[in-house]
């Protein structure tokens, strides 16, 4: 596997040599200091050209950076199923190589450059022929960091997340199991790992990211609580799936009561209490039942 400084190396004297190419700035992952390293992290790229259709024209370019296990187009992609894009301004490429290497490589023009540069805080210039690039601080996650919630932004995520139990609730018993499954990651699992990011936020004085898709949760859960939110995953026996659903619903209490008490914000136990009540009636009723009681 080729290391950091090789693909580093390769993608810039690869920019060196190209006249069309004028600058190059990373982003993502690779640019923050708090993100761990490992060998999956990609290379987020932008070349700023002269203009595009060059490239798009002829791509034998791209053999440049290795054997490709595959590559994807998402703007093709994109104007292949009827979405409007403009790739005169930007175009996109990403990259699996044989040796395990990604790039995530984007190039757009001067003027596109100008509009995206300063978007996205985690940004690191590393070349400029034209002295085109505008000048930006350091690169910083702070952009990612979790977000204090108002109380009425906590309220409504408890609300949202003990309403939306009974949509899974009532598709287990209909024997719907894409349904219940769907209803579940979509909806409750979601309120869920809101309530984990602002009770890590809550710990860290919301000076903390908690990665996409709350990658890095484990690293900031106490033991007894990560392993309380691996058990909110189950397979496809309704059985699990309802003991999975009332430790979602335990986890979940426990961290909103935490966050309530460490932001003064005030619990729906009642609400909490009503829906466990509910739950466990649905849990138990007989597939021909005529009514819920």
């Amino acid at each position: 596997m080729r290391s950091e400084k090789e693909m580093l190396d390769l993608i810039l004297g690869i920019a060196e040599k190209d006249e069309r190419i004028r600058a190059v700035y990373m982003n993502g992952s690779r640019t923050n200091v708090n993100a761990p390293k490992d060998i999956f992290q990609d290379y987020d790229i932008v070349y700023v050209v002269t203009e595009t259709a060059s490239f798009i024209n002829d791509e034998h370019w791209i053999e440049q950076f290795g054997d490709l296990i595959m590559i994807q187009e998402p703007d093709k992609n994109d104007q292949m199923v009827g979405i409007q894009m403009d790739f005169d301004r930007s175009y996109g490429y990403l990259m699996l190589f044989t040796d395990g290497n990604r790039i995530d490589l984007h190039i757009e023009t001067k003027e596109a450059m100008q509009e995206n540069y300063v978007k996205d805080k985690l940004t690191m210039p590393l070349l400029d022929k034209d002295n085109c690039l505008p000048h930006i601080p350091a690169p910083t996650d702070i952009e990612y960091h979790v977000k204090k919630p108002t109380e009425a932004l906590y309220f409504s995520c408890c609300n949202d997340f003990l309403w939306c139990l009974q949509n899974v609730a009532k598709g287990i018993w209909r024997d719907e199991l894409p349904y219940a499954k769907r209803m579940y990651e979509l909806t409750n699992r979601e309120f869920l790992d809101q309530m984990v990011s602002w009770w890590i936020g809550s710990r860290n004085d919301f000076q903390i990211s908690t990665g996409k898709l709350g990658k890095y949760f484990k690293n900031n859960l106490p033991k007894p609580y990560w392993e309380l939110y691996k058990k909110t995953y189950a397979d496809s026996d309704y059985e699990h799936t309802w003991d999975a659903l009332f430790v979602t619903c335990e986890l979940f209490r426990r961290l909103a009561l935490d966050v309530a008490d460490s932001l003064g914000f005030t619990y729906p136990a009642k609400d909490d209490a009503s829906m466990m009540e509910y739950l466990s009636c649905v849990r138990n009723l007989p597939s021909d039942a005529k009514e819920i009681r």
